[in-house]
């Protein structure tokens, strides 16, 4: 009879500990930082410097206002000449492009790091000059428009629509290494007569159908402004 009240005493003691354990697991909480992040785009200086016919900067931006969801930005200018078959122009400008991020992974306590998807709103304003022009006449009749070398259109404007996909990895402590391929399809732009838009800065080559791709390799820097339980 002793043994069997000792025995439930040590069960008794066993059972408070692991509850009071428990209790006290889960009374400690985690925090999660939330604040701005700001970076740069690390390909638009490498081209430029590797490339003399392209100059561009892209800063990035985004700031968490949800537990898994970012509102972005992305502003920068390009100045790049381009080289077609029958022309050769140079194209500048600025962009501005805005939407919000989803990231879908699930980190473990302490990480930071995304696997996101995202919407983006596009905007430009550049001008495009049409630095020399060769007619494409073979096998035709008719005497094409005749467009002066150096000729400048001004006021150019697009429009456009992204579908992103890209991650976030946190390297150093509030540093990220990040890298976003998109998906673009132009929604508007303004043409100059007789010359296409086949390159918007912002949205990149213009294909067929309007649509465009691309990609970016971003170093930013997290400056936490609040930290909030998760």
């Amino acid at each position: 009879m002793k043994q069997q009240h000792i025995l439930l005493f040590f069960i008794s003691l066993f059972v408070s500990v692991t509850i009071n354990a428990q209790q006290k697991k889960d009374t400690v909480k985690t925090k999660e930082s939330y604040g701005i992040r700001v970076g740069v785009d690390l390909s638009k200086p490498i081209i430029s410097f590797m490339e003399e016919d392209t100059k561009g900067l892209e800063v990035v931006g985004d700031m968490r206002i949800l537990r898994n969801y970012y509102a972005a930005v992305e502003l920068g200018f390009e100045d790049k000449i381009s080289k077609e078959d029958y022309m050769t122009f140079t194209t500048k400008g600025t962009y501005l492009k805005a939407g919000v991020n989803y990231n879908a992974y699930k980190n473990w306590k302490g990480m930071t790091n995304e696997i996101y998807v995202g919407m983006r709103y596009g905007f430009s304003l550049f001008s495009q000059t049409l630095n020399s022009y060769t007619p494409n006449v073979k096998g035709t009749y008719f005497i094409p428009d005749e467009v002066l070398p150096g000729t400048a259109f001004n006021d150019l404007s697009a429009h456009w629509a992204e579908l992103v996909f890209g991650i976030k990895a946190e390297t150093l402590k509030n540093v990220y290494l990040g890298f976003s391929f998109s998906f673009k399809t132009m929604v508007s732009t303004k043409e100059p007569d007789n010359f296409k838009n086949l390159y918007v800065p912002g949205f990149n080559r213009v294909y067929l159908n309007d649509t465009g791709f691309g990609m970016n390799y971003t170093l930013s820097y997290l400056i936490p402004i609040i930290k909030k339980e998760k």
